[in-house]
């Protein structure tokens, strides 16, 4: 009888890192084992971010990174079993979220795409892959996004208590748990620390602005910000989702333009609040109220969580590690719970969250045999 391990995987919009962690399924609530970030090397991140833009030799470059991104998943598998000294026999399957080169659910035949193919991470592990989750909500209408709330109401949801759930990776996120599951709702709010990454890549060579220290040198200019603000996405009514395909380098360099020389750290201020005042307007939308837990690379960045919680004065602001779960492992932990809801034969998206005409088993199952 093997245990109830699972691998989650995750690679976000940011595309820091590949975390990937062991999760023990058999108590009444997930536990985390172990946990490991193995980094993308320069070269596959500049690749990554070639191809998430419209380019030439787009479909010989996706098929490469396809196997190279599923190489580097499967080499954080192996690395994260080697800390943990667990042998693979042990894993029921891994789940794994992939790379998303493409977000488009709202054209008139909307996709989404994730690369790092499942095979390549089954062959180079031997453990059985359960990939590809937000396809089957794309065909059924949905968003294929956010797919984490539905593990957020499992985990977060307490009978009576209004708990806001906000996990801010490169896009932001929201699951809305109202105290009554038949009412959970989520979506993405826009950019978290897409953005702000970006502009301190190009400016300090720096991957991400740490504690937001960049930003607090700087004054936001109100002007920008509510230009910034002014973008269509900010007022879509929900179910809604977005990406990179929105909110990138090259819009920010045309957002930026009109202003002429402001001071860096200026801008890195008003691209943080950029961040801070959409998801607290779509908070507030929702509830004047309540409790907010907050999980994702942002809840690490202090000058973010100040800002956010000055924005929301009658929320009580926290990141998931009051309620036991360490932030920057959330997400992992939510697709290690998608494989095994797949094992199960259970549903895992929300319609209400994502728009999808049912809720449907997500994922598709790739062997090691």
């Amino acid at each position: 009888m093997k245990s109830a391990y699972y691998v989650g995987l995750m690679s976000g919009t940011s595309m820091d890192g590949v975390d990937a962690v062991l999760v023990d399924f058999a108590g009444d609530a997930p536990a985390l084992v172990a946990s490991h970030t193995e980094a993308f090397p320069e070269h596959l991140f500049k690749g990554l971010q070639r191809l998430c833009q419209p380019g030439q030799d787009e479909i010989n470059r996706l098929g490469r990174l396809d196997r190279s991104v599923g190489l580097l998943f499967a080499k954080a598998v192996n690395e994260l079993l080697n800390v943990a000294g667990v042998d693979k026999s042990q894993v029921r399957a891994i789940g794994s979220h992939g790379q998303t080169v493409r977000h488009m659910p709202n054209l008139e035949v909307g996709f989404t795409l994730q690369i790092g193919d499942p095979n390549t991470i089954a062959a180079m592990t031997g453990i059985d892959v359960i990939a590809d989750f937000r396809r089957k909500d794309i065909a059924l209408g949905g968003q294929g996004a956010p797919l984490v709330p539905a593990f957020h109401q499992q985990l977060f949801a307490r009978e009576g208590q209004q708990r806001v759930i906000l996990n801010i990776g490169g896009i932001a996120n929201l699951t809305y748990l109202p105290g009554n599951a038949d009412k959970v709702l989520g979506f993405d709010t826009g950019p978290g620390n897409t953005l702000i990454d970006a502009w301190i890549r190009e400016v300090r060579q720096e991957s991400f602005d740490r504690d937001g220290a960049f930003a607090e040198e700087g004054t936001t200019h109100p002007a920008l910000l509510a230009q910034l603000l002014s973008h269509p996405y900010f007022s879509l009514d929900y179910p809604k989702s977005t990406g990179r395909e929105l909110f990138n380098h090259a819009w920010l360099e045309q957002q930026l333009a009109p202003y002429g020389n402001l001071a860096e750290e200026d801008v890195q201020s008003t691209l943080l609040d950029l961040t801070c005042h959409s998801i607290a307007s779509d908070i507030n939308k929702l509830s004047a109220k309540g409790e907010l837990y907050v999980c994702g690379g942002g809840a690490l960045n202090g000058a973010l969580m100040r800002r956010l919680a000055a924005l929301l004065p009658s929320y009580s602001v926290a990141t998931t590690s009051a309620l036991g779960v360490d932030p920057k492992w959330v997400e992992g932990i939510a697709f290690a719970w998608l494989a095994l809801r797949h094992d199960l034969g259970l549903p895992a998206n929300l319609p209400a969250v994502t728009g999808a005409s049912r809720e449907a088993v997500l994922g598709a199952r790739f062997p090691a045999a």
